[in-house]
């Protein structure tokens, strides 16, 4: 268990970084997809929330039913779902077409963060959750870095229709190893074996006041993500004059950061709890942080050069992973195991609300008064994040993790 634990937290890095290739491929080609089916930045921004729709109503799905049938399974049927919807874009004939296509790739989409942190409560132990699930949630910030040069060059190479194909099997791909792994083992007893705890209903989940403070947090926190994964490359084409093809070379740099932050926000509280520091205090207090620096974002529309801008970007891009390497660990903090994938379901869900929110605001804000009005989401939401979190941890202060 001890060696087979970190190949699977591989491959659920590996099911991120595809996760996030997949629906960036969008943003990626949106300069040429805008030009040639005519798109306004409101048209654009409701495909975008087609996709957020679905993500959306499908987290809080996905996250019972990875409870009751297991992450191994719960993953691989997510993955062949969205691996499937990603290429049928390759379809696309219309705007209409384009916001269908959106739809089916949210709801497959929805079950990978649900599988995910279930896999880490299940086979690692609390000290590493935090680290095994900021080193996963990573994987998000390397498929938007390597989004941006490998979709630009298959889209100049061959077509934009290619890069959705491609991607769309490199999914599919990914299941062979996932089966063979994550398999039960005859020899010793893990995770995989044991047989899952009914998850609770529903209503006792909306009742506990932890459910409803991570709902919350997510709510305002996670819509920073998205309007950099989903308006970055159109930003600096629309507003910084660049080619797709320059694009590519430079807007990976704020998605890089994020990857570091990721890993760097798991190790952090994961360092306070082996000193002593109880878990969700420990989580709190690296989110805290988080949030001072994730307003940095808001003055890069300001800045006449790119390079500063970017860098300003990046900053606030490792914030944002900082704090949710940690926000996606407290439900398996606060909550039995059986609880953990429903709970983090219903928080995507929340999260996918306020993303889709900000998304289409972001599209009526930049057809009017452009792009530099809306760099203010990323600076005015994460202090409203942090609020739910600090309630519940003062609840909870006396907490002590029983393992």
């Amino acid at each position: 268990m001890g060696t087979r634990k970190w190949w699977i937290a591989g491959l659920l890095f590996l099911a991120t970084a595809i996760n996030y290739v997949d629906r960036q491929t969008l943003s990626v080609t949106a300069p040429v997809l805008r030009q040639e089916f005519a798109l306004s930045a409101v048209e654009y921004s409701r495909i975008v929330a087609c996709f957020l729709a679905a993500y959306t109503i499908m987290q809080a799905a996905a996250g019972r039913l990875v409870d009751r049938i297991g992450p191994r399974l719960g993953l691989f049927l997510a993955m062949v779902w969205w691996s499937l919807a990603g290429a049928a874009h390759a379809l696309a004939w219309s705007a209409v077409s384009l916001g269908l296509f959106r739809l089916l790739l949210g709801a497959g989409e929805a079950g990978n963060w649900p599988a995910s942190v279930k896999t880490v409560q299940q086979w690692f132990p609390q000290p590493q959750r935090a680290f095994a699930v900021g080193l996963f949630n990573s994987g998000s910030s390397l498929g938007a870095v390597v989004a941006l040069p490998l979709i630009t060059w298959i889209t100049l190479r061959w077509s934009w229709r290619a890069a959705f194909l491609a991607m769309g099997a490199a999914g599919l791909l990914w299941t062979v190893p996932w089966l063979l792994l994550y398999r039960k083992n005859a020899s010793s007893p893990s995770p995989a074996a044991q047989p899952a705890a009914p998850s609770p209903p529903l209503r006792r989940l909306l009742a506990d006041p932890a459910v409803w403070s991570l709902m919350c947090a997510r709510f305002f926190a996670d819509p920073v993500w998205w309007f950099y994964v989903f308006w970055l490359p159109d930003y600096l084409g629309k507003a910084r004059g660049l080619s797709l093809q320059s694009i590519g070379a430079v807007a990976w740099t704020p998605f890089l950061a994020a990857g570091l932050g990721s890993i760097a926000g798991g190790w952090a509280s994961g360092a306070l709890v082996r000193r002593g520091v109880a878990a969700p205090r420990a989580r709190f207090l690296v989110m805290a942080v988080s949030v001072l620096l994730m307003s940095t974002g808001a003055s890069a529309a300001m800045v006449r050069d790119l390079y500063p801008a970017l860098e300003l970007i990046s900053i606030a891009t490792f914030a944002y992973s900082c704090w949710a390497a940690n926000v996606l660990t407290l439900p398996s903090d606060l909550l039995p195991p059986n609880a953990v994938g429903s709970t983090v379901g219903l928080s995507g869900s929340a999260a996918g609300a306020g993303g889709t929110l900000v998304t289409l605001a972001t599209g009526v804000i930049v057809d009017r008064f452009g792009y530099g009005a809306a760099f203010w989401f990323p600076a005015l939401l994460p202090p409203l994040a942090l609020l739910p979190v600090a309630y519940i941890v003062r609840r909870t202060r006396n907490w002590k993790p029983v393992e």
